[in-house]
């Protein structure tokens, strides 16, 4: 997976390279790595050159990953404090869809297996369990 990065208002050192690098490699860890379709954008930036406080710095990262896009935006006193906090946040997300598409999987498993206990089941409500998987979803 290639990431694209794009800065604004600040210059990319190769300390903040790096440090992005090992961010993003706990995102690596999550992602499939045979996945061709996945693309990520990640956009760090001074938010305004004349902060009343100081500066704050900005850091976006946007994932596609199998059809879903995944978006995160931080702001935070330093740069480094806003790309872990994006990190964080990213992660979460990703792996709350992750185990959303398990528990489907699984839920799909278990009405197949409820059909198939019915039709062995002679003179059991064939129907009337099937409409009830229905309804469930």
């Amino acid at each position: 997976m290639k990431t694209r990065i794009k800065t604004t208002n600040l210059t990319l050192t190769p300390e903040i390279q790096d440090y992005l690098d090992k961010k993003m490699e706990a995102i690596y860890k999550l992602i499939d790595p045979n996945d061709t379709s996945v693309s990520c954008q990640v956009e760090l930036g001074r938010t305004s050159n004349h902060h009343k406080s100081g500066d704050v710095f900005m850091a976006e990262i946007n994932l596609r990953m199998g059809g879903k896009d995944f978006r995160v935006v931080s702001e935070q006193e330093t740069l480094l404090a806003a790309m872990d906090e994006a990190k964080d946040e990213i992660l979460r997300e990703i792996k709350g869809y992750k185990s959303k598409q398990i528990t489907l999987v699984r839920r799909g498993g278990a009405a197949i297996k409820n059909i198939v206990k019915g039709i062995g089941n002679v003179g059991g409500n064939i129907g009337g369990r099937i409409r009830k998987l229905r309804r469930r979803g």
